[in-house]
């Protein structure tokens, strides 16, 4: 990352064709560069059209006519003065633009610089800042609702109403350490376990959620398992609208995972198509094969897919959903499994029961996504820090000394800590931050 005391400047459009292409800029040149250009300082936080010009030797270039906004720290997005430049978006405008703001002192601003300076001038905590990432990578209203909660603090509050209750807890313990001879309330260390296991109780019942934040944010994964032939690779086709899988009659054709991304009860979905599993001698099928098992054992939801001319009690391997395909052929149903409620008979051909498939698909994905209460985790990170954290409150409670709980006390404090910045180190935030895309 760049020295925090430079002026950094991005482009905060995409770049390619359109009729506008903001430019921002952060820094302690950002006044005198907006002299610079607009020859007259705005006024603060209105938007106003000054012609750019740049003076080089005894010439002025005119690069472009622009609004401008100028924002004057602290009150803006990073915390220092700040200004916007809504360019034309030409090529030649925003290049031209780009060379007047490093000729005047501004260097071009790394990946997540911007937010990044936001959190270090405590506009922002790392929960909030990480929330800003994933609203601009949302592809889904469900996606966004979450990562606007997560910007807006929703998280952060849960995080920080801890945090208070842990540093009493903390207070508390460093009286009995500090004071063992003066005469406390006999009930107080009884209190003070019943608070740190209440605490520690309800860390652990938001742990217990099965992951739902991560998984709307990341998109879950839909695999397709099944026997050579069984009418996968047409079934990822339907269900993605487009030929993404080769489909012909001669079997294991499929020898490698193919993926689609699709949007399914508002969610990313990924949907894996797989080599047909059965025992070979091929040694490209083989890996094929250990592939899709591999992938199966991380998935989400599975589809196990059995062709259903071909009498089959089960599938040969645990899945969520039968499938039996190819309903359209001169099918009996008389060996029907006892497992019939989990079973869908289906015809790619016909078109038969796919709505009802896409619909079933859809209810499951918002069901593994589905939040109710409080903000959900939505990284592992977040994850792994509260764990540790309820780790170390577990172990205060079981400590004989005093000091010993003490300590794990402070370990629990700076679990907590790391996970919205309050204690955080260096690489961690370059991690984080080079995650941003240019401009935020």
């Amino acid at each position: 990352m760049d020295n925090p005391q430079s002026t950094i400047f991005a482009l905060a459009t995409a770049s390619g064709r359109g009729a506008v292409a903001i430019m921002r800029i952060s820094g302690p040149l950002t006044k005198s560069i907006l002299v610079s250009l607009c020859h007259k300082l705005p006024e603060p936080r209105q938007a106003c059209v000054r012609k750019l010009r740049l003076k080089r030797l005894d010439s002025f270039e005119v690069l472009d006519h622009a609004m401008v906004l100028w924002l004057p720290g602290p009150n803006s997005y990073t915390g220092e003065d700040s200004a916007e430049f809504h360019l034309h978006a030409g090529p030649a405008v925003i290049d031209g633009v780009a060379s007047a703001l490093a000729y005047l002192g501004a260097k071009p601003a790394e990946a997540g610089e911007f937010t990044k300076r936001a959190f270090l001038n405590g506009r922002v905590d790392l929960l909030q800042a990480e929330g800003v990432a994933d609203l601009v990578e949302a592809e889904t209203q469900a996606q966004k609702k979450q990562a606007l909660e997560q910007t807006e603090g929703g998280l952060s509050r849960i995080y920080e109403q801890w945090g208070q209750r842990l540093r009493e807890i903390l207070s508390y313990q460093e009286a009995l350490i500090d004071f063992p001879d003066e005469e406390l309330p006999e009930e107080m260390e009884v209190n003070l376990k019943k608070s740190i296991d209440a605490l520690q109780q309800e860390m652990a019942e938001h742990l217990n959620d099965n992951n739902r934040g991560e998984k709307l944010r990341r998109g879950l994964i839909f695999v397709i398992l099944g026997a050579p032939n069984a009418g996968k690779s047409t079934l990822l086709n339907v269900l993605s609208n487009k030929e993404a899988a080769i489909v012909t009659d001669q079997a294991g054709t499929t020898r490698d995972a193919i993926e689609v991304r699709l949007i399914l009860g508002d969610a990313p979905v990924t949907l894996v198509d797989t080599a047909g599993l059965r025992e070979t001698e091929d040694k490209i099928e083989k890996e094929g094969i250990r592939r899709a098992k591999k992938i199966a054992r991380d998935a989400d939801f599975i589809m196990c897919l059995t062709d259903a001319s071909v009498a089959v009690e089960k599938p040969e391997f645990p899945c969520d959903l039968w499938i039996r395909t190819k309903n359209d052929l001169n099918v009996s149903h008389e060996t029907i499994s006892a497992n019939a409620q989990n079973q869908l008979y289906i015809s790619t051909k016909t078109g038969e029961n796919i709505k009802n498939l896409r619909d079933l698909l859809s209810s499951k994905v918002k069901e593994l996504t589905a939040c109710q209460g409080p903000p959900p985790l939505t990284r592992v990170r977040h994850r792994l820090g509260l764990l540790h954290c309820v780790e170390h409150l577990k172990r205060a409670l079981v400590q004989e000394w005093p000091e010993l709980r003490g300590e794990e006390l402070r370990l629990a404090m700076q679990e907590l800590g790391k996970i919205t910045g309050k204690i955080a180190v260096e690489d961690l935030l370059d991690t984080i931050f080079s995650q941003f895309c240019i401009g935020k």
